[in-house]
């Protein structure tokens, strides 16, 4: 079960039962479960239980049918002609799908770049959009791929000649050395891992002696991976507050009135 059905069913975390076996996406990509429920499932008046598995990932989808469902209906599908048949009251029932939600389903979900060699490497466009729009918007990201940084590490940064950003560090605060904190082998490694890729991404550099010292905080992502932070405390505290706080919620939808598209794209 995908985070539309969930979320559209009004489901809450503690409806969920444990299940952390992690599972593996159609992208080859682990996926962390963030619990099971069983829900009934009614077709045509046969009611059937079936244990969902939540997942917090993208789907056209809002939800896959396994075989328990399908082996208890007596369910015989067919991918070609988008439909299932199954016995039901003496007769036989016919579940049809539309081509058109299909294709869109299709193009919704992963408009790979290139050839698609690099599964990392995909925008998603809306489900909703004509189609005329929806395929301008895609040969348009496609003629520019050259200048989406995929990860932080494409992101070379900018000209210090051009432009440069200071730290507003107020000049009475006293500077402060963080002791360091033992970490484990583990953190270690991701800690070593991540400074290694921005180093070479040219984001950051080394210097020696500093001023100010602040420890690394590891913490698991979702997906299994690490992210790797830094204490920063001390340092907000020594910097003034920005005088020019962010735009609220409701001014950033207003300002979206009369655009007919909305792009999520992040430009740095």
């Amino acid at each position: 079960m995908y985070p539309d059905l969930f979320n559209g069913l009004k489901l809450r975390e503690e409806d969920l039962e444990k299940y952390d076996s992690p599972l593996v996406g159609f992208d080859g990509k682990q996926v962390i479960p963030r619990g099971m429920i069983k829900l009934p499932v009614q077709v045509e008046g046969t009611e059937v239980q079936v244990n969902f598995i939540v997942v917090m990932a993208y789907s056209p989808n809002m939800a896959i049918l396994a075989r328990p469902w399908h082996h208890e209906m007596g369910v015989v599908s067919s991918t070609l002609h988008v439909m299932v048949k199954y016995p039901i009251r003496g007769n036989v029932g016919v579940l049809l799908a539309s081509q058109l939600v299909a294709r869109q389903c299709l193009m919704s979900a992963n408009i790979r770049t290139g050839q698609g060699e690099d599964k990392e490497r995909y925008f998603q466009v809306g489900s909703k959009l004509p189609i005329p729009e929806r395929e301008e918007l895609v040969q348009f990201l496609q003629d520019n791929i050259d200048v989406v940084a995929w990860t932080t590490y494409d992101i070379l940064g900018i000209n210090p000649e051009f432009t440069c950003h200071h730290l507003n560090v107020s000049p009475n605060a006293t500077p402060r050395r963080q002791p360091p904190r033992r970490a484990s082998q583990e953190h270690v490694e991701a800690v070593k891992e991540e400074v290694s890729k921005l180093k070479q991404a040219g984001v950051i550099k080394e210097i020696f002696y500093p001023e100010w010292l602040a420890n690394t905080v590891v913490v698991k992502k979702k997906n299994g991976k690490w992210r790797v932070c830094v204490d920063f405390m001390d340092l907000n505290r020594a910097c003034p507050k920005d005088p020019f706080p962010i735009s609220r919620i409701d001014q950033l939808v207003d300002a979206t009135v009369g655009y007919p598209q909305m792009s999520f794209l992040d430009a740095f």
